[in-house]
């Protein structure tokens, strides 16, 4: 190493620039090979550090949106069933509803893939810069409810709300308590012009009993259902296609709903 690189590396480690640092070599042999003029050779480098920083924020944001599994359109099987609406579901892979704002349902019995659809739509808003949020509806509420406990519930709805993509996973299970209800009824209203995306085993005609308060219901889920993208999936159940192909017949991975 020469006195010249040792002091252009100690330059990019205090840029903070350590794509470049990790193929200064080999885009000085390049380079020294005559593969690269002087424009090239910076070029190539400034792209090596943007595909670096890139690489970090898509991984930084994969963590933080907490999915079950790292599930992708790619890998979903779609010939598992043919009443699966493919189409629809592709169409929404163009994620023009994310830029719109809008949300998606996607609702039908357990273990058609609701889940992994619902996380593989969140996988590809990520790569388009996009930031999503996993979780299952029961544990938003649980921790809204922890929040009126101590005082913090304003800060938890907030994180809920900042997400562009905020995924409630089996929506709608069982009946509300007020409390819980006015919950669902502020963070679907703070999160006007933000993308939802609901799985859930009922259908969205069927979620207005579950509300203790009509007034609620009514004012909640017109307003979602009617900026809303619905699939109905239904067909066999995926599961027994993410079984191992071994001989005790034990599931592995994440939950398919």
């Amino acid at each position: 190493m020469t006195i010249m690189n040792t002091a252009l590396r100690d330059s990019l480690k205090s840029l903070k620039l350590s794509g470049m640092l990790e193929t200064l070599d080999a885009r000085l042999s390049q380079a020294h090979g005559g593969e690269l003029g002087h424009l090239e050779f910076l070029q190539i480098l400034c792209q090596d550090e943007i595909t670096r920083r890139e690489t970090v924020a898509f991984q930084r944001r994969l963590l933080r949106a907490k999915f079950e599994q790292q599930a992708t359109l790619e890998e979903f099987d779609f010939s598992a069933s043919p009443k699966l609406p493919a189409v629809q579901i592709r169409d929404l892979a163009a994620l023009r509803w994310l830029h719109a704002g809008e949300s998606v349902i996607l609702f039908g019995p357990v273990g058609v893939g609701k889940t992994h659809v619902a996380q593989a739509l969140g996988h590809l808003a990520i790569r388009q810069g996009a930031h999503a949020r996993f979780a299952k509806t029961s544990r938003v509420l649980a921790d809204l409810a922890g929040g009126h406990a101590d005082r913090t519930w304003e800060r938890r709805l907030r994180e809920l709300v900042r997400p562009d993509v905020l995924i409630l996973d089996d929506f709608a299970m069982r009946q509300l308590t007020a409390t819980q209800a006015d919950d669902l009824y502020e963070l679907v209203s703070e999160r006007q012009g933000r993308s939802l995306i609901i799985t859930s085993n009922r259908a969205p005609s069927d979620w207005y009993p579950l509300f203790p308060n009509p007034v609620v219901a009514e004012s909640l889920l017109d307003r979602l259902i009617n900026t809303s993208h619905q699939v109905i999936m239904n067909g066999p159940s995926y599961r027994p296609n993410k079984r191992p192909r071994n001989g005790n017949n034990k599931t592995t991975g994440g939950p398919i709903s």
